[in-house]
């Protein structure tokens, strides 16, 4: 069977669907994956085959913002007010991206002539593109659902639109009337999405670029706090206050500043901190006690896979969502905007590291994880589903 995988270029869109597609591969499908070019040595590590479609997401918003009006200093998401963002945003995911998508693959699609499409959820041109070619289209999800934040929202109102536009219509939850593989855990994905949606669930199986573990995390002598605001949403300020507030527990922390931070812009640390630009997170995650972070949907549902507590900073996008959810469950717990100082992130990693019901909770929530189909189980479906 030739399947063709298709993501927006970024970390956390287009990591999930890595484990399906190898696995899909090992199965003896021949699968192509289909990215901005950014992500294609990524994938190259990962043995994909590899095509270069899409624009990328920095470009695209560079282009957004420059038809905006004038530039100005660049600020964290959280820090733009909603009447400036979310019109961009929209712009960026239901206009920009999906047009160069659908102008991009469809030429491919000739040359590949796939059976299957698997489409990222987030990437509306790679489901336009093989709805207008007559080519079945899985939808497959990279987090949480959320059907009332405002921006997703923006972007849903903004891709219907563009949908019109071709002549397709466009689901409630931007399933393309198909099946969606939801790597989310049905205890935490939205109720409503849930009800009216066929899911093919999939275990959240962490994926990164192959690398070293830093040092002293296999044999450290007391707990390990992983920070990071993820590979986007980097805040100086906020990584500042959190690692003032954690460096002052009985722990070491493992920063991962990731690449929206300039080197050396949090300065001098304490000697139980340590600063890394990058780290292969699904290989970390079963090493750490307490994870203090964004709330990015793969940190997220990689913390709930690995059954840990999780403090979360949200900046922007799918965060707030996020956070609730992991609020709601037990798992963890949240600060918001001002409420980031030393002080309450000290107080609340603290509880985290200690609450026997956070501990349950976690390892309830790991169980069920443990217990959805893997990226093997769900690769034999994908010919049921074409």
């Amino acid at each position: 069977m030739r399947l063709l995988f298709t993501s927006l270029g970024s970390f956390g869109h287009t990591f999930p669907l890595v484990p399906l597609a190898v696995a899909a591969r090992d199965a003896g499908h021949d699968v192509v994956f289909a990215t901005s070019e950014d992500f294609l040595p990524q994938l190259t590590k990962a043995g994909l085959e590899t095509a270069a479609a899409g624009l990328a997401i920095s470009a695209a918003f560079g282009q957004a913002f420059a038809e905006s009006g004038p530039p100005g200093p660049r600020r964290p998401p959280g820090d733009i007010p909603p009447e400036v963002l979310f019109p961009i945003v929209g712009k960026v995911f239901g206009e920009l991206m999906p047009r160069r998508f659908v102008a991009d693959l469809l030429p491919l699609f000739e040359h590949v002539r796939p059976d299957l499409v698997v489409s990222e959820a987030a990437n509306s041109g790679g489901a336009f593109a093989a709805m207008k070619a007559g080519i079945p289209v899985v939808a497959h999800g990279f987090g949480r659902v959320s059907s009332d934040d405002p921006m997703a929202l923006k972007i849903r109102e903004a891709i219907r639109a563009h949908g019109a536009e071709l002549g397709v219509e466009v689901g409630e939850d931007l399933s393309f009337g198909g099946p969606f593989i939801d790597i989310c855990p049905e205890s935490v994905q939205e109720p409503g999405f849930v009800a009216r949606t066929r899911r093919v669930p999939l275990r959240p199986v962490g994926w990164s670029e192959p690398g070293e573990l830093p040092a002293g995390v296999l044999d450290r002598s007391r707990p390990l706090v992983y920070l990071t605001l993820g590979t986007a949403m980097g805040h100086a300020g906020v990584l500042t206050e959190a690692i003032a507030g954690l460096s002052g527990l009985d722990v070491d922390v493992l920063v991962a500043t990731g690449p929206s931070l300039a080197d050396g812009v949090l300065g001098e640390v304490p000697p139980n901190v340590r600063i890394e630009k990058w780290v292969p997170q699904a290989a970390l995650l079963p090493h750490v006690d307490l994870v203090v972070h964004h709330g990015g949907s793969g940190t997220t549902l990689g913390a709930f896979g690995a059954g840990l507590p999780q403090l979360l900073l949200p900046q922007g996008a799918d965060q707030f969502s996020n956070a609730e959810a992991v609020l709601a469950a037990g798992v963890g717990d949240r600060l918001l905007g001002a409420d980031v100082t030393a002080d309450t992130v000290a107080t609340k990693a603290r509880t985290l590291l200690t609450d026997s019901s956070v501990r349950d909770a976690t390892q309830a929530l790991a169980a069920e994880v443990a217990a959805m189909p893997s990226p093997a189980e769900v690769a034999a479906e994908l010919p049921t589903l074409a």
